[in-house]
């Protein structure tokens, strides 16, 4: 709780009011409330990895917004798809008509993941809500309780705040969170966890009890599932699990009778270069429920899905028949539509293998740029870590260099670096307090699968002349 605390002081010292509201284009103070304490610069278009903003400058987004954007912007395919469809049916109510857009999708998705998946519908408030209604349909009706990670994200609703453990945006709604049925053990954060005594697979076993207590203390016929995303993405920064945890997690939820849940929002739909994260981490086991939404329509549509398998699949089958659960845009024809197509492009132009070969690219050029004697990022740059197009960079500030003691630090190290690396014309994500909710900061780059070779190699040296001239100016 100190440190909780510690957090709101310091992000209150450190964010001014925003008196003006200023858009970049105009002299009109914005009417948007914004999720930052700045009016952002505004992007008047896009094409590729390449935005433009409304004051002529011309950016890389290097991240694709928040690893969104598998194909770029401006695809024309893509854009005919939506077209096409806006004539043929702009929208239908999914609780009375279906639609052929979003039939095909789903069919596609589910035959394209290796026999795992029976039925898919749209994502994480959902499979909350689908797994408790699995175990409402199969009668047993004391399964209440779901078993998350510290330093997990799921999601910005009370209930995925609730299931989630991000400090800092669960700090102002604490007191309305329910704490009853959500519950957290420690993350999978080989890194920064492992001891130093202790081998990999020991280091699971270890999680692996913590889990199996947690059941216990609970009591193992109350929980509901072990949910995680299996790659965290924005809370610490890609951090994907350690060799047989996953299999090792499943194991005790399969041996209580509890759902196995994953979430790929992020990591998902082809963005760790297979089509789920757990065909490159799994070790040969796949979720009974799973969550996936960004790269599902790369940015051309909002849109998310709910996978499960058989076993889910018929529990909600042989009972009422139906999921009692929906929105008034769920299925959207015009989204389906613009996924559908995305989902096209991905296999017909074997995106994937294009999206590991230039990830292993990137990771190389970030290792030999950052961790090279002769970079002042060197002693400062803690870990670089990912797969295919999702990438992240951590940096170990000293306690006596971080800003609350550093008097050219006016915000944390991740801050300042999101701000450098946009005035230098490169879009990324910074963020601050990924090793404990505190202390510790990160980068991300999450390229579209089409990234080219020259482009990994803008990316990434618009990267480090960004890190290494903040090292210059605010920690040597």
């Amino acid at each position: 709780m100190h440190q909780i605390e510690e957090l709101r002081e310091a992000l209150a010292a450190s964010v001014k009011p925003v008196k003006t509201r200023k858009t970049a284009h105009d002299k009109r103070e914005s009417a948007i409330l914004h999720r930052t304490p700045f009016v952002p610069p505004t992007a008047a278009s896009a094409e590729g990895i390449y935005v433009t903003l409304v004051d002529g400058r011309r950016v890389v987004d290097g991240v694709g917004g928040a690893a969104v954007a598998a194909i770029g912007m401006g695809n024309r395919r893509v854009i005919k798809a939506v077209q096409d469809q806006v004539e043929r049916m702009a929208y239908i109510y999914n609780a009375q008509c279906s639609n052929e857009p979003a039939e095909e999708l789903a069919r596609m998705i589910v035959d394209g993941s290796d026999g795992a998946f029976e039925l898919c519908s749209e994502a994480m408030e959902g499979a909350i809500k689908l797994a408790k209604q699995y175990f409402y349909e199969t009668k047993e009706p004391k399964r209440r309780n779901f078993i998350a990670r510290k330093l997990s994200y799921h999601g910005n609703t009370i209930a995925t705040l609730g299931l989630s453990h991000h400090i800092a945006r669960r700090t102002p709604y604490e007191e309305i969170i329910d704490h009853e049925h959500f519950h957290h053990v420690s993350p999978a954060y080989a890194r920064r966890y492992q001891q130093d005594d202790e081998t990999e697979g020991e280091y699971v076993s270890r999680l692996a009890e913590e889990l199996e207590d947690k059941f216990q203390e609970l009591g193992p016929e109350t929980v509901i599932a072990f949910v995680a995303e299996t790659v965290v993405g924005a809370t610490s920064g890609v951090v994907p699990p350690p060799r047989g945890y996953l299999k090792a997690m499943k194991a005790v939820c399969d041996r209580h009778g509890a759902l196995f849940l994953l979430d790929e929002v992020m990591s998902g739909m082809g963005r760790m270069g297979t089509m789920h994260g757990w065909q490159t981490y799994g070790d040969g086991i796949s979720p009974d429920i799973q969550a996936v939404a960004k790269g599902l329509g790369g940015g051309y549509a909002v849109i998310g899905a709910v996978l499960m398998n058989k076993r889910v699949a018929d529990g909600v089958r042989n009972g009422s028949g139906w999921w009692q659960h929906g929105h008034t845009y769920q299925a959207h024809p015009i989204a389906c539509a613009a996924a559908l197509e995305v989902q096209k492009i991905i296999a017909e132009e074997n995106l994937l293998e294009n999206c590991r070969k230039q990830g292993k690219y990137m990771e190389r050029l970030l290792k030999e740029r950052l961790l090279s004697p002769n970079s002042p990022a060197a002693p400062f740059t803690y870990d670089i870590r990912g797969a295919g197009g999702f990438w992240g960079i951590e940096f170990n500030i000293p306690p006596e260099k971080d800003f609350t003691r550093n008097m050219r630090l006016t915000k944390r190290f991740g801050a300042l670096l999101q701000a450098k690396t946009m005035d230098k014309g490169l879009i990324c994500i910074a963020m601050d307090g990924g090793a404990d909710g505190y202390n510790g900061s990160h980068a991300i780059l999450a390229p579209p699968y089409n990234v080219t070779k020259q482009q990994v190699e803008q990316i990434v040296d618009l990267f480090v002349d960004s890190v290494e001239e903040l090292v210059r100016e605010v920690l040597l």
